[in-house]
């Protein structure tokens, strides 16, 4: 993982997914909308959001009445740290050992292997 960006357990991002999907969002709204899939109690997603706004993952405008939350990092740079992050810890950093490992057992359909040939022909053209 990135220096900048920082580490954000499975349940955090759960309260992420919320806010990328429309912020700023008070607590109540990010409490209702999480409740719509999980069972978690209000004061666990409180929990949750303080933890982020600690972490720096989320920031809270506290010029209103009712605060509201907002992320500071979008999904795109939060999902590209946390796959460094787990290539780095889990295949020591190579892509290409986790990539084997996908094509050796089946994990991937022809299709998608189809497409990672295409990306990867479009790298080597780039790199050239």
């Amino acid at each position: 993982m990135t220096d900048r960006i920082p580490s954000i357990s499975e349940s955090e991002w759960e309260v992420m997914t919320v806010l990328w999907h429309g912020a700023p969002k008070t607590a109540n709204e990010v409490i209702l909308s999480l409740q719509e899939h999980t069972d978690w109690k209000p004061k666990t997603i409180r929990t949750l959001l303080d933890r982020l706004v600690h972490k720096n993952a989320v920031g809270v405008n506290k010029n209103q009445r009712i605060y509201t939350f907002f992320p500071l990092y979008s999904q795109d740079e939060c999902q590209r740290a946390e796959a460094q992050s787990f290539i780095k810890r889990i295949y020591g950093g190579t892509v290409k050992s986790m990539l084997v490992q996908f094509i050796q057992e089946d994990s991937l359909s022809d299709e998608e292997i189809n497409e990672l040939r295409t990306i990867l022909a479009k790298k080597q053209k780039k790199d050239e």
